[in-house]
């Protein structure tokens, strides 16, 4: 059976909607694994399928060289568990024993006798491993010695190739990466099956890619400090392992408090024990945390971070920290930057600030030679172009042809620089350093995920394309909660071609089903994607009461989108399944309701502002929101903290994000953003003034310019009355109306000498014979009178009455003459003749009304100052 016998078998067995989505994946040739195809069934397609447990709940065994690398033994036991987790049996370890039962066979060419033995006899090809990197085959053969037996292959190119092969087993099984760090619940079967092939990965398509731990405090510190007590093996294994099932194979350690080979001995031996290729940042040279020269520097020269005044002080900071991790796959970053992640102190012109930096890594290069007893260019090595490092290279300052130029982003996710498409390729060749995370100017952004992957997708596509291709690292800040772009960084640096424009939101669909199963995939993706575009508007640390335009709707429509979004994650999470909902939470669920919450507390401050300088009492009550929200915030930050997944996360939301005032975040936490009261002795009605926009004035019946009633009646707010705002009714309707008006102030830019008057009232009856009647006339002239509802009457009941209360307004039109004035400025006046009557808006309409069921938004207005 071929592949596409085999396809089309698997589908046979599944769903109408399950087999478009599959064939449209299939399709768009995305790959989020290490596979670009599926293996796994629940049945046997055909009598060649491996058993890694069957229908019959007889298990396979597995076997591999005791000599095999330690990390890929180590994996061999994860994927023992994992398949435990999936299916409930443990499948026994058969090395060195006779054995009836199918084996999966796993090991690295090379190092393992078994893989090797395979090749010999010829049952396992060797042209997608041989000299290959960190690729890996899939395969299933007969039996070695018996043929009724069956046997599944898992070879590597080399260490991380197994292991990228055993997790690839295991992701597929049902496991996924995120696991752990994620708390994704194992998807559980009974039976699986290898469906028979040879699955071959190839290389990545990008030599190293990683991340790069950064702005750990307080919420990593401290998360760290409180479950393992610091930056120690502990954390940092389960963090390798995270990077191994992502087929990432590169790690910049956390660095602002720790001195990851100093913090804990063990953690640069399991480093490289696990497969994990470590390094230091871009100022961090030489495998020398900065930490570790706050603590030491009075034991080298004289303690200064200069390389012109403390050369060997300097020299033998570097020479000691090599010595130490020598033995130790590592990429050494070059080059110097001054103390504290700031630009070297300058030496003088821009010639001799070269000519500092070249004898630095010629000195660096020496020191490698010394200390390897090897050329220099057999030691990997990057030089970052981090901040004011690329002028150094713009202006031509030249490096030694092996080490690798690390590009950086300008720490928004916009690439700086790339190479010339038509320079000569390095032998080092290009990386790139990205950042979805950033302490620094103009504003930081470090509490949520602030990235929208079409515009990470968008840059580094054309990263890719200019041929940045030996080492891709991710500033994830704290890992959580940048899990989903750091999830799409590793997968796309495996093979960047396969992600296009159009398979985006596929991407977002399958990390959604890898997370919470497919039923909910596609609602949760869309959720997903929304809040990402939402968040990359503006991050919430430049989020303020000022950001959007609250006079036009702008800030009411975004607001009111977050929490539509909100009540959307909402549903969800309350239909998921228990055991999906700690990994909803921290995915999807708070991210938006944080976000949505501090959306609603800068749109009360900035309704606050407006009211209190209208000095209008509802000013009083976007205060009290705005506290409310403010103090909400603190509270779910709080529930992430000490609820999701029992408490395991605790402290990883405690990253200042409300009342920024500079590019740092506020010393002392969150502060309240200022509000203002008004007291009702301040308050004065009326004197709202309108200006005409697009062609129209649409008012809110309450936001007059005067109201005049007579000794027996009043004009009363009927608060919240109507489609929008409320409705003006002058009581009690058993007084008499004579000289009673609303006034309304506007400036007009028309230059008609008719305008059309729309106004809508509350649905009134005629309940007393005749109806209601009106007039209306703009600055003195003549009165327009008509009747609202005359014709509301049984005769009309279909046509009239019954869709009038249907609609509970009365929309009344009219024709109005419009005085020439000097400055543009109206005044119309609305006058009630009977009882009964209620306004709810009002539209001056100079021929840009719009029909909505809102009646327009209202336009803008000031409160004239007496």
């Amino acid at each position: 059976m071929n592949a596409k016998q085999r396809s089309l078998k698997f589908l046979a067995g599944l769903s109408f909607c399950c087999i478009l989505s599959l064939l449209s994946l299939q399709s768009a040739a995305q790959q989020i694994g290490g596979l670009g195809e599926d293996l796994i069934s629940a049945k046997p397609l055909s009598e060649r399928d491996f058993p890694i447990v069957g229908i019959d709940q007889v298990a396979a065994g597995i076997r591999y060289d005791d000599n095999d690398y330690k990390g890929v033994i180590r994996a061999i036991g994860d994927l023992r568990n994992d398949i435990d987790s999936v299916t409930g049996v443990k499948l026994a370890i058969i090395n060195n024993k006779p054995s009836d039962i199918d084996e999966i066979i796993i090991g690295t060419l090379g190092h393992s006798k078994l893989i090797d033995e395979l090749v010999s006899a010829k049952k396992l090809a060797t042209q997608d491993l041989k000299g290959k990197w960190e690729s890996f085959v899939i395969s299933t053969i007969p039996g070695i010695s018996n043929k009724n037996k069956k046997c599944l292959v898992i070879a590597g190119s080399d260490k991380r190739g197994t292991i990228y092969g055993i997790y690839e087993l295991s992701r597929q099984l049902g496991v996924s990466p995120w696991y752990w760090w994620a708390d994704v619940p194992i998807q559980k079967r009974t039976a699986a099956y290898v469906i028979s092939g040879r699955y071959s990965s190839g290389e990545p398509k990008v030599r190293y890619r990683g991340i790069f731990i950064n702005d750990e405090a307080p919420c990593f510190t401290g998360w760290t400090q409180a479950k393992y007590g610091g930056r120690n093996s502990k954390v940092y294994t389960r963090m390798f392992e995270l990077l191994l099932r992502l087929r990432a194979n590169y790690l910049w350690p956390a660095m602002w408090s720790s001195a990851f080979n100093e913090d804990d001995p063990e953690n640069p031996r399991l480093a490289d024990e696990y497969g994990i290729v470590m390094g230091t940042s871009h100022h961090e040279p030489m495998l020398r945390a900065q930490r570790e020269w706050t603590i030491h520097h009075n034991e080298f020269g004289n303690g200064e971070w200069n390389y012109v005044s403390n050369k060997q002080g300097v020299q033998d900071f570097w020479k000691q920290g090599l010595e130490r991790n020598k033995n130790y796959e590592s990429i050494l970053t070059m080059g110097m930057r001054g103390d504290g992640d700031l630009p070297m102190p300058d030496a003088g012109s821009a010639q001799q600030n070269f000519t500092v930096l070249e004898n630095i890594m010629a000195d660096q290069r020496k020191i490698i030679e010394g200390v390897t007893h090897k050329p220099a260019d057999q030691t990997p090595q990057i030089w970052a172009l981090y901040s004011e490092v690329l002028e150094y290279f713009d202006q031509g300052m030249k490096v030694p042809d092996d080490m690798t130029i690390l590009l950086c982003d300008d720490n928004w996710g916009d690439v700086r620089r790339l190479p010339e498409l038509a320079s000569k390729k390095r032998k080092g060749g290009y990386g790139m350093y990205y950042h979805v995370d950033l302490h620094g100017a103009p504003r930081a952004y470090q509490w949520l995920n602030m990235t929208q992957i079409p515009h990470m997708w968008e840059q580094l596509q054309l990263t890719y394309d200019y041929g940045v291709d030996k080492i891709w690292i991710l500033n994830v800040g704290d890992l959580k909660p940048n899990e989903y772009p750091m999830d799409f960084f590793l997968n796309m640096a495996w093979n960047p071609k396969s992600f296009n424009q159009n398979n985006l939101g596929e991407y977002a669909a399958r990390f959604c089903a890898q997370q919470f199963g497919a039923a909910q995939a596609s609602e949760a993706a869309d959720i997903l994607s929304t809040y990402c575009k939402f968040n990359s508007r503006v991050t919430a640390e430049m989020l303020d009461s000022r950001t959007y335009n609250l006079e036009s709707g702008e800030f009411l429509k975004v607001r009111d989108a977050y929490l539509a979004l909100e009540t959307r994650a909402l549903r969800q999470y309350l239909e998921l399944s228990p055991r999906y909902k700690d990994a909803y939470m921290e995915l999807v669920m708070h991210p938006v309701r944080a976000m949505a919450n501090l959306y609603d507390l800068y749109y009360a401050v900035a309704m606050n502002g407006k009211l209190t300088a209208d000095k209008d009492l509802k000013a009083n009550y976007w205060a009290d929101h705005a506290e409310y929200c403010f103090k909400r915030d603190a509270e779910l930050s709080k529930d992430y903290n000490l609820n999701v997944a029992g408490g395991k996360w605790n402290h990883l939301m405690d990253q200042t994000h409300i009342g920024y005032r500079s590019w740092d975040e506020p010393k002392g936490g969150n502060s309240m953003p200022k509000v203002f009261r008004v007291k009702p002795d301040e308050v004065k009605p009326g004197s709202f003034v309108f200006t005409e926009k697009n062609g129209v004035v649409a008012m809110e019946a309450e936001h007059y310019f005067e109201a005049r009633a007579n000794a027996q009646a009043q004009w009363v707010i009927i608060p919240e009355l109507g489609r929008t705002l409320s409705g003006m009714a002058l009581l009690p309707y058993t007084a008499t109306t004579d000289h009673s008006a609303l006034l309304y102030k506007m400036k007009l830019s028309s230059q008609s000498n008719h305008v059309t008057l729309r106004i809508f009232f509350t649905c009134t009856l005629p309940f007393k014979k005749g109806g209601q009647r009106v007039s209306a006339a703009f600055d003195g002239a003549k009165e327009t009178v008509w009747n609202i509802n005359e014709d509301l009457i049984w005769k009309n009941n279909y046509t009239r009455m019954y869709p009038s209360g249907a609609a509970r307004i009365i929309e009344s039109v009219k024709v109005l003459e419009l005085p020439v004035v000097n400055d543009g400025v109206h005044l119309l006046q609305i006058q009630p003749l009977d009882p009964g009557v209620v306004i709810q808006k009002i539209v001056v309409d100079a021929g840009g009304y719009e029909p909505t069921h809102l009646k327009m938004e209202e336009s803008p207005y000031k409160k004239e100052k007496i």
